[in-house]
């Protein structure tokens, strides 16, 4: 039997979030390819390389760089950054883990 595997979902997910699949979701919040809070929760692989490439497609204009992102993107970005950097601290994670 071929079980796919699915994604936890950003809630669910270690450190915080704070992986490159948490990466593509919350970006996928700033450009509203996803309502914001929706955690991807049982997506397989291919849904989330669609996604994945939506998202890169959506940095592409700006250079995939936040300073490059008009105002209202900036702020959002900001938003969504923030708060999940916090929520991450506080579930343990640091941004110097797995640097060693």
């Amino acid at each position: 039997m071929n079980k796919q595997r699915v994604y936890v979902g950003l809630d669910k997910d270690v450190n915080g979030g704070m992986t490159p699949t948490g990466t593509i979701i919350r970006d996928a919040w700033v450009f509203e390819l996803l309502d914001e809070g929706d955690n991807c929760t049982g997506w397989n692989y291919d849904r989330l390389q669609a996604l994945y490439d939506r998202v890169y497609a959506a940095w592409a204009p700006y250079g995939h760089l936040v300073s490059k992102l008009p105002p209202e993107l900036q702020e959002r970005h900001q938003r969504i950054y923030d708060a999940a950097v916090r929520r991450a601290r506080e579930e343990g994670w640091s941004p110097e883990m797995g640097l060693e």
